[in-house]
């Protein structure tokens, strides 16, 4: 297989090296000069993606185009008009996860129940809606590319915390460029378990296997802290049907109707009143991937190839669940003061760690350098370390195993990993129905 991948920080870069190790050609774009030396030394990167489009057709059927990002959507679609196997997004895919209000409509239109949600370009206008009814809410950016950590969840009941921190936004604004635009929403807060549930669709259809995940966004355990993006995940492709049907499978035509080819997900609160749907990923998750990747019984070039050729639906997964650790150092989720505190930082494997806990190791932020491996990129997101086992327990203790494997200076992760799965979500679930 001859893959090009396109993205803007190299996150599928252990897909990336998966590939070329098992022998097939790779090369690859990185968008943001920050992350271009990462995997360095790793990969085969090109400066132009575009001037690499021959390189790809002149692999036939062999040849693949892999999007990262869900922000490409227009390039996709015209690559694919022009006849390259893409695999990614899509134009669609790209306004339902950054066009929230689009997402929620589309989502409506299936049945399902969304919360109240009010779309704002002006924090002053946020504020004055915050005081006349007062409550919890959720405040998330729109735009696919938009810093997670900025993102909010009110927790004072009469809205105290959000309005405080709408004025903050608000008088940094006042410095901010007058090219520079505000674009966030209020959502109603609920209560309930929160989990996601994903498929990979070829274009036409969605694979067989779907997985339901649970994600933990705050940077420490128990909760506390920063939204980062993910700090780890359990996921499992055997508890998903119910909420596949009633979540994804009927939003197929409306994919296929948009040209979309790729994984997709669609996170959701559930509560006894049902389903409520938070928001789209229209793009591999990270570290999603590399955790489905755990329960995978073929390698990815076999799913990418057969959503490419659309031959065949199957996918086959593993029993039980996986788990993912997220390996950071300072300044991560910043990117503010890495290069003085953490970039070059040497990082070092345990001798405990066989051959075959390697393959649980899957590295992000880090290049090669005279035959060592340091940290590289933008904030310090080292990797993720993954782990499998027939409960959530086993999974967590797995991953944690590998992930006391690695060492680098002001190392950090979570422990807790799947402890408010294994004790609450998955009885609560199953107990409304859904699993």
């Amino acid at each position: 297989m001859r893959v090009l991948g396109i993205g803007e920080y190299n996150d599928l870069a252990a897909t990336y090296h998966g590939l070329a190790q098992r022998g097939h050609e790779v090369k690859v774009f990185v968008a943001d000069p920050a992350c271009r030396d990462v995997f360095e030394g790793m990969l085969d990167f090109t400066p132009d993606w575009q001037r690499e489009l021959g390189w790809v057709r002149d692999a036939g059927a062999d040849g693949l185009v892999l999007f990262e990002s869900a922000i490409h959507g227009k390039e996709q679609d015209s690559l694919r008009r022009e006849g390259f196997a893409v695999v990614g997004g899509s134009e669609l895919g790209d306004r339902l996860e950054a066009d929230r209000d689009f997402g929620q409509d589309a989502l409506r239109a299936i049945g399902l129940h969304t919360a109240a949600s009010r779309r704002f370009s002006s924090y002053a206008d946020a504020r004055a809606h915050v005081q006349a009814q007062p409550g919890r809410y959720v405040l998330k950016f729109n735009g696919a590319d938009n810093e997670r950590s900025r993102n909010f969840v009110g927790e004072m009941d009469d809205g105290a915390d959000m309005l405080a921190l709408l004025s903050l936004y608000e008088s940094r604004a006042s410095h901010e460029p007058a090219s520079e635009t505000t674009d966030f929403v209020l959502m109603e807060h609920l209560q309930g378990v929160e989990v996601g549930v994903g498929a990979y669709f070829n274009g036409r259809e969605f694979l067989e296997a779907a997985c339901i995940d649970f994600e933990h966004k705050r940077f420490f355990p128990g909760e506390l802290g920063e939204l980062t993006g993910e700090m780890g995940t359990i996921v499992s492709y055997r508890h998903s049907p119910k909420l596949f049907d009633t979540v994804l499978a009927p939003l197929a035509g409306m994919l296929r109707d948009g040209g979309y080819c790729g994984y997709i997900n669609v996170n959701l609160i559930v509560n006894e009143e049902g389903l409520w749907p938070l928001e789209f990923t229209s793009r591999f998750g990270y570290p999603g991937f590399a955790i489905c990747e755990a329960l995978h019984a073929e390698p990815w070039e076999a799913i990418l190839g057969r959503m490419a050729r659309k031959d065949s639906l199957a996918l086959r997964t593993a029993d039980g669940f996986a788990c993912g650790v997220v390996l950071t150092v300072p300044p991560f989720p910043y990117r503010h003061g890495y290069e003085a505190l953490s970039k070059g930082a040497p990082i070092c494997l345990r001798k405990e760690l066989a051959p075959e806990d390697l393959q649980q190791l899957h590295f992000a932020e880090v290049a090669r350098v005279h035959g060592q491996l340091v940290t590289s990129g933008s904030c310090g997101y080292v990797g993720v370390a993954t782990g499998v086992g027939s409960t959530v327990q086993e999974a967590n203790a797995h991953a944690l195993r590998i992930a006391r494997g690695v060492v680098v200076p002001n190392l950090r992760y979570r422990t807790d990993i799947g402890e408010r799965v294994a004790r609450h979500d998955l009885q609560q679930l199953s107990q409304w129905g859904w699993l």
